[in-house]
């Protein structure tokens, strides 16, 4: 187990891409992380843009960035309105000052513009929110996962193997 004693919070709100919420939770737990659900409200139930539901384990006020090794944001709708909420905003901030493995996956990157954390950041998304992160001041590739520092990025749900590779290794370092 590649992850024992490692804690990852994920990050949850309806009309989450359904892969990119569940396949990098499964992983994690089958390498022995523990992983927790976070949403707006503490065991709500969140449906995905599939129908897939998830029920989070904490409300997003209720986490401590000292209780975790690392988040991930899943993309799909959700995170335009997971960026809404500055609880979230200030948990992004205080993982990335603490240097906190950060997972990000195809419309996620949208949280972390609004964390105003990709300044000179090389990432990947979907190619539909390049402009954005660009002009948020990240340097952006066309490719399936691109890891810089503390931050793992992926485009969209068939580069979660690479993704999850890479995110398994970084988080098995820190």
């Amino acid at each position: 187990m590649r992850l024992s004693g490692k804690k990852v919070i994920s990050l949850v709100h309806h009309d989450f891409e359904d892969l990119e919420l569940w396949y990098p939770i499964l992983r994690l737990r089958e390498e022995g992380a523990i992983v927790h659900l976070a949403g707006e409200k503490a065991e709500e139930t969140y449906i995905g843009k599939y129908g897939v539901p998830a029920a989070a384990d904490f409300a997003y006020g209720d986490i401590e960035e000292e209780d975790y090794d690392a988040i991930l944001v899943p993309g799909g709708w959700a995170p335009d309105k997971i960026r809404r909420f500055p609880e979230v905003i200030s948990l992004i901030q205080s993982m990335d000052e603490n240097d906190k493995l950060i997972g990000q996956i195809c419309h996620a990157g949208w949280v972390l513009i609004s964390a105003k954390i990709l300044q000179d950041k090389k990432v990947t998304s979907t190619p539909g929110i390049k402009d954005d992160m660009e002009n948020a001041g990240a340097i952006w590739y066309d490719e399936a996962v691109v890891v810089d520092g503390n931050l793992v990025s992926s485009r969209r749900p068939p580069d979660l193997p690479d993704y999850l590779r890479e995110f398994i290794n970084v988080l098995e370092k820190k």
